[in-house]
């Protein structure tokens, strides 16, 4: 399916029979506010599987959908399923993690030497195999 523009991402949603998406966290609250904002969400929504939590890929890869929207990071984690990519930039959204150190951590140090790594020494590459793109 073409995702490669706003529009083309729009054709392919309402043409597809069927699709998942979560109802909880980042993603999911994402995508269902787009298909508002895409005017689009009365018929997405027809014809979704709207899951509490898990894998939408975990879906297709049994053939209960044939689209799954998620983050790439949690795609990934499926075997079996071919990701087409990701949103186009003009509707995209990054999300953005974050990393603290409660102040009454048992190991602060640890904590802290982890955080360094993320920062300083995470191997871009690794992160991109994961599905994340390092910023």
């Amino acid at each position: 399916p073409d995702i490669s523009t706003p529009e083309a991402f729009r054709a392919t949603l309402l043409a597809t029979p069927s699709l998942a998406y979560s109802r909880a966290g980042a993603s999911g609250l994402f995508f269902a506010g787009l298909i508002e904002r895409l005017g689009i969400a009365a018929e997405v929504n027809a014809k979704a599987t709207v899951i509490p939590q898990g894998f939408t890929g975990e879906l297709l890869k049994r053939g209960e959908v044939a689209l799954a929207i998620q983050q790439v990071s949690e795609l990934m984690t499926v075997p079996g399923i071919d990701i087409i990519g990701t949103l186009p930039a003009e509707i995209g959204e990054v999300m953005t993690f974050s990393a603290a150190i409660f102040a009454e951590a048992p190991q602060p140090e640890a904590a802290r030497a982890f955080m360094e790594f993320l920062v300083q020494g995470a191997d871009a590459k690794l992160l991109r195999a994961k599905g994340l793109e390092p910023v």
